[in-house]
């Protein structure tokens, strides 16, 4: 069998060695438009920073890791067209100019994002950088040596690592975002205010609900960011607005959700039967919610891609979807999350409440008895857990992981009242900080009225 990868971030990779590991004798075919693979974009505000020395060190596997499995890899090399009722594809070699054609049984689409880039005017200026791959990070990180005020336009991940790399070495930083917080897509107001706070204590200048609207080149070179808000000036601008998935190559011939991404089964099949996907090119089965989501995350993309590597030769191996969970380290703090927000699972008209604890992860004659804010996010018709985000000095991430299997499983907010976990005091309390935002949603329950019987995650009744 003959198989076609088109893209080779994480997705193409993760099913690269998955087909040649299972089945080495497979014909695989790699195409990227890049002299890379497998670049790891969220470690590129470490190497900002100095916590990494190398940026090469953010590439996990090498073309020649691939090609000593067995593939061909096929390296700046630009895929024009796909025809799905041919089952062909026209390729450009980027160096020569060569255009070709090639064919296949099975097709793995791994075509990722692009940054989403906004139509504001002038924002291809000199001095207005874009951020996700190793060749514009490279410029950032050469650009940024020369320039001290740095402007990021966008405060999801990517631009709010940025703004603390930048802050952390001593350069004066401007963060706008056109929403009311920032990182509004995966945590709720009370744990942004709180990042918030904390950038603006590092020296972080914010401008919220300031939408930009264009850039220009001032006779001193540096760049007028023009916005709702007024008129700035910095030296240097990175646009971090969004994602946008890369699938032009099929548009028209197979299902694409709104924004454009591939719908997929639960084996990450597409509504044409010899056409897997995975990653930022497609959607991921969101378990909270039950629908699919488009949720550009690396973890996605590396579970999304050794399914399509599994699956490609059969329904195996089922995708088990996601809650989307991921973490970040904003200075000395660790701010964690999955699943549902409470903001977002309102205005999906949910039955939902939540709650929040805020108290010391471990006993208070410990020292260092750091606190811990967690805010819970549940159903209160069948009391299942939907989301849960953290923030603490305390490493909390791992706790992160931990909620993800419980909503995934269809856990109850009284499984995670009563669920075993250790207790020793350099550790947690008698009952562990999980335990306790999940006992203080039960109490919210009963306060309310609602402790009617009820089936638990393992199928008995309790009163």
């Amino acid at each position: 069998m003959k198989i076609v990868i088109v893209g080779s971030t994480h997705a193409g990779t993760a099913a690269a060695k998955q087909i040649l590991k299972r089945h080495p004798e497979t014909d695989v075919t790699v195409y990227e438009r890049n002299d890379n693979i497998s670049f790891v974009s969220s470690g590129i505000y470490l190497y900002l920073t100095g916590k990494i020395d190398r940026l090469e060190d953010m590439f996990y596997a090498s073309p020649e890791d691939l090609v000593k499995m067995g593939a061909t890899v096929r390296l700046k090399h630009n895929v024009l067209r796909i025809d799905t009722k041919t089952k062909t594809l026209q390729v450009a070699d980027m160096q020569t100019g060569k255009v070709f054609n090639d064919t296949y049984d099975k097709l793995i689409m791994a075509t990722g994002s692009s940054v989403a880039v906004p139509p504001i005017i002038g924002i291809d200026q000199t001095n207005v950088l874009l951020c996700k791959n190793y060749k514009q990070a490279q410029a950032i990180y050469a650009s940024a040596k020369e320039h001290h005020h740095i402007a990021v336009i966008g405060a999801g991940y990517m631009g709010t690592e940025l703004a603390e790399s930048y802050a952390e070495t001593n350069h004066e930083v401007s963060l706008f975002q056109s929403h009311d917080q920032i990182l509004n897509n995966y945590i709720g107001p009370e744990l942004s205010n709180k990042a918030t706070q904390l950038l603006k204590d590092h020296g972080v200048h914010l401008h919220m609900e300031e939408r930009v609207t264009s850039f220009d080149t001032a006779d001193d070179g540096q760049v007028i960011i023009e916005s709702s808000g007024g008129n700035y000036r910095a030296d240097l601008a990175i646009v971090c607005t969004g994602f946008v998935p890369n699938t032009d190559l099929l548009r028209k011939q197979v299902k694409m959700d709104r924004h454009g991404a591939l719908i997929i089964n639960d084996y990450v099949q597409t509504s044409d039967p010899d056409i897997y996907a995975a990653g930022d090119a497609c959607v991921v089965n969101f378990n909270p919610t039950g629908t699919p989501a488009y949720t550009p995350l690396a973890t996605n993309a590396l579970r999304q891609g050794a399914l399509a590597g599994i699956n490609v030769f059969g329904d195996i191996q089922p995708y088990m979807g996601t809650q989307a969970t991921s973490a970040m380290k904003l200075f000395d703090y660790t701010l964690a999350t999955t699943g549902l927000t409470y903001v977002a699972a309102k205005r999906d008209k949910m039955p939902i409440r939540h709650v929040v604890f805020d108290g010391p992860y471990r006993p208070t004659y410990m020292p260092n008895p750091t606190e811990l804010l967690i805010d819970l996010v549940y159903n209160y018709e069948n009391r299942q857990l939907l989301g849960a985000q953290f923030w603490s000095k305390h490493d909390v991430s791992q706790s992160a992981n931990t909620m993800s299997v419980m909503i995934q499983n269809g856990n109850t907010i009284d499984d995670l009242a009563y669920v075993d976990m250790l207790f020793q005091p350099n550790f947690d309390e008698p009952f562990n900080y999980l335990n306790q935002v999940g006992q203080q949603a039960v109490e919210q329950e009963l306060q309310l009225g609602n402790d009617q019987p009820r089936v638990t995650a393992t199928g008995n009744w309790q009163n």
